[in-house]
């Protein structure tokens, strides 16, 4: 029989890594697919489709932080990089992600556009100016999406600056001709509604926190069949669903940093198995502060009955 079986043969080879080597595949960055992903995935492919139109359509996707907002994301850049033709010498860009700046400052904006294009601008250029070169650049790398993270950062400006951004995402949807997507957390929502104009443009995606069906039990056992464990883990019972819902409250990173704090305890202990008494047990050191705290809430309230 083939060593490792309760793993997916793409992943069985990690298994057999030294105990070092397994516990940095674990921390590395990887992409595994959800339900609500593949969701906002195609949302996007289809925008990104659009044909150029007077009003495009716009897309607001939000949730609390760690919901895997940011993360979908960059996987979609993944799918759409940046190509350099040799023969002109031209970079063709079909999707640019820039981040809110820290202040919704027109200036700091265009600038963030910049180094989101590979071409940071001048340090102290006028506004109207790097609007022009940003103007410039997209047409000329072909930008077929904007997308701005962390919009819900607008909140921290004055009134006029919020106005005065808010113009700006307008300005480049109608003179682009190009889809505006914005992310943010449950305010972001709230920042786009100040300009009721604008919000008319956008269509509201929102990424929910899981609940212990059917897709927080494929998630789990997903990650079952990836793990570099060597004995079959037992994650995607209904008690251990539970535990880990109380512990992370839901939220898409917690759940993560959980079950891979889990799985290097799990090497160095000798376990190599994640079952109900993983997460039960004094010695698992909780990976975030929030996840701690909310854990904390759940024992007074246990405590309390």
């Amino acid at each position: 029989m083939t060593a490792y079986e309760h793993l997916q043969p793409a992943y069985r080879q990690y298994a057999d890594l030294d105990t070092d080597e397994r516990i940095a595949w674990l921390r590395a960055d990887r992409w595994l697919e959800t339900s609500q992903a593949t969701t906002v995935i195609r949302r996007l492919e289809d925008l990104l489709s659009y044909p150029p139109r007077d009003r495009m359509p716009c897309l607001l996707i939000y949730g609390e932080t760690g919901i895997g907002k940011t993360k979908i994301i960059r996987k979609f850049l993944r799918d759409h990089p940046p190509r350099f033709d040799r023969s002109t010498g031209v970079t063709t860009m079909p999707v640019v992600a820039m981040q809110m700046p820290a202040e919704p400052i027109e200036r700091d904006v265009y600038g963030e556009l910049l180094n989101a294009l590979g071409a940071p601008g001048p340090q102290y250029e006028a506004a109207w100016r790097l609007k022009a070169i940003c103007r410039s650049m997209m047409r000329d790398m072909g930008v077929r999406m904007l997308i701005i993270d962390e919009i819900h950062a607008v909140l921290t400006g004055t009134f006029r600056q919020q106005r005065i951004f808010l113009n700006v995402i307008r300005f480049l949807a109608n003179d682009l001709k190009v889809p505006m997507i914005c992310a943010g957390t449950d305010l972001a929502r709230q920042a786009l509604l100040t300009d009721q104009q604008l919000a008319e443009r956008f269509d509201a995606l929102h990424l929910n926190r899981w609940s212990n069906d059917k897709n927080l039990a494929q998630l789990l056992s997903s990650l079952a069949g990836i793990l570099p464990l060597r004995e079959p883990s037992d994650i995607g019972t209904a008690a251990v669903r539970q535990r880990v819902l109380e512990l992370t409250d839901g939220v898409t990173v917690r759940i993560f940093r959980l079950i891979e704090t889990a799985a290097v305890e799990a090497i160095r202990s000798g376990n190599e198995r994640i079952a109900i008494e993983s997460f039960t047990g004094g010695e698992l050191v909780l990976p975030l502060i929030s996840m701690t705290r909310y854990s904390e809430r759940q024992l007074q309230r246990r405590i309390a009955r």
